[in-house]
């Protein structure tokens, strides 16, 4: 399978715009076209110039019919990096219809790590299936990943990785590499390691080969590395991934001992993986994706709606409280969504940026009260703006200067607490240890709506009665 296209096969769309390097359509059709006549040949060489990503999007893509035939037809050819790069739910549902010849052919040239993460969320006995198809050192060295929790640094590390004593030389290394026989496929750096298996050290491959062959390994390596504990949480991982612009990083076990090396490809997906599943969990989707069927798409998203009635039944209650006030001014029946609907979307903007800033740890207790007192500011400005404007469509839509005011107080003081209540919720749940992503918008939405509503019939039936 070949790491990129090019433009000129014709299966992949370079262009600008939203096509870029996307599946052509001219592509998928061939593809299917093989697959409805039964021509093996075919199938074969159009998809063996696909890199995986694209071929996964093509399963992703097309109808559970013609996949279950795409994947017969393909049988034993299928590439285990194609399986990596599905989404999770439709790759268990395949996995559980592969032989296990066809997934002992899938797996042998895969990475420890990618076959824990192909493995480590399927059904029982899915995962017993995939493990019987490994040959034995694979399958101790997986069965050993998959002793440590869920989501950590043990479960994201391959094991496949190369280390060195300090007191070769560069040739030694070099010749060592060039001997090896089970190098993995990438890796970037040499960990330098002690008699005890502790890393001391890394040498990149660049300074390696920008050395004379007489260098001693500890002259040249890097002392100034992070060392990642096995058992550290994969979300940690990726940020210091990021945070330090490392490429890899060696992963040592409770005693110190190099177990493992993670790369810069696996964190980067974490980092991926984090930010879609907050931006799931702000809209209220959990972990659904485009493959999920009719009633799993239904389930996941119920409970988020069934929230979301609560809490505008609560915001209906307020507004039963002064029934009086609206039957006596109608217009304010008109005019009240325009307070709630404006606290809202100003507590969401709050509220997204302060998860986010959560996640990649910019937003902490050393600088929390002044990002707090920034977006109190904020939303009392953004407040003055609004009220200035929609008193002055009160106005003139309703010719009442005193409603006018009324909406324009009450438009300030529902902003200023969409702003506190869009920095403040996420921090306390945080505190709280709860992921701020998966409960702030019902909370932030319920205030919004509540104290608009109060604050804008209050007013109306203090001032305009």
């Amino acid at each position: 399978m070949q790491d990129q296209n090019t433009a000129e096969t014709g299966t992949v769309d370079f262009e600008g715009g939203d096509g870029a390097y996307a599946l052509d359509k001219g592509a998928t059709e061939a593809i299917l076209a093989a697959v409805y006549a039964q021509d093996k040949v075919a199938l074969v060489g159009l998809l063996d110039p696909l890199h995986s990503a694209d071929i996964a999007d093509l399963l992703e893509q097309v109808s559970s019919a013609e996949r279950s035939e795409l994947l017969t037809l393909w049988g034993t050819e299928i590439d285990g990096e194609v399986l990596s790069e599905l989404d999770e739910n439709l790759r268990g549902d395949l996995i559980e219809g592969m032989s296990v010849e066809v997934m002992a052919e899938a797996f042998k040239d895969l990475e420890s790590d990618d076959v824990v993460d192909l493995i480590e969320d399927l059904e029982e006995p899915e995962k017993v299936r995939v493990l019987d198809a490994l040959d034995d050192a694979e399958r101790v060295v997986v069965e050993q990943a998959l002793q440590y929790p869920d989501e950590t640094a043990g479960r994201l590390m391959q094991r496949e990785l190369v280390m060195a004593p300090g007191h070769w030389s560069v040739g030694e290394m070099i010749d060592f590499l060039r001997a090896a026989t089970d190098l993995p496929d990438r890796f970037y750096d040499a960990v330098i390691v002690d008699p005890k298996l502790q890393p001391i050290g890394k040498v990149g491959l660049s300074s390696l080969l920008a050395s004379p062959r007489d260098t001693m390994l500890a002259n040249i390596m890097d002392e100034n590395f992070q060392i990642i504990p096995a058992t550290q949480t994969q979300e940690d991982v990726a940020y210091a991934f990021n945070q330090y612009h490392m490429v890899s990083a060696p992963v040592v076990d409770g005693m110190g001992r190099l177990v493992g090396v993670i790369t810069i490809d696996d964190a980067m997906d974490v980092l991926d993986e984090e930010a879609e599943e907050d931006l799931k969990l702000l809209a209220g989707v959990g972990d659904e994706s485009l493959t999920d069927t009719v009633l799993d798409t239904t389930r996941q998203r119920f409970p988020w709606l069934a929230v979301n009635l609560l809490t505008s039944i609560m915001a209906s209650v307020v507004i039963a409280q002064f029934s009086s006030v609206i039957e006596a001014i109608v217009a304010l029946a008109v005019l009240m969504p325009i307070v709630a609907s404006m606290g809202g979307n100003a507590g969401t903007q709050t509220l997204t940026v302060a998860v986010r800033a959560l996640a990649t740890k910019d937003l902490t207790s050393a600088n929390a009260m002044r990002v707090i007192r920034r977006e109190v500011i904020v939303g009392f400005l953004n407040g003055v703006v609004f009220a200035v404007i929609i008193g002055i469509v009160g106005l003139i839509w309703f010719g009442s200067p005193m409603l006018g005011v009324v909406l324009g107080l009450a438009m300030i003081a529902n902003l200023l607490v969409a702003g506190m209540a869009g920095i403040l919720v996420p921090i306390t749940l945080t505190k709280l240890n709860i992921d701020p992503a998966l409960a702030s918008g019902a909370f932030v939405t319920t205030v919004t709506d509540v104290i608009g509503f109060f604050a804008f019939l209050g007013l109306a039936a203090v001032m305009l009665l």
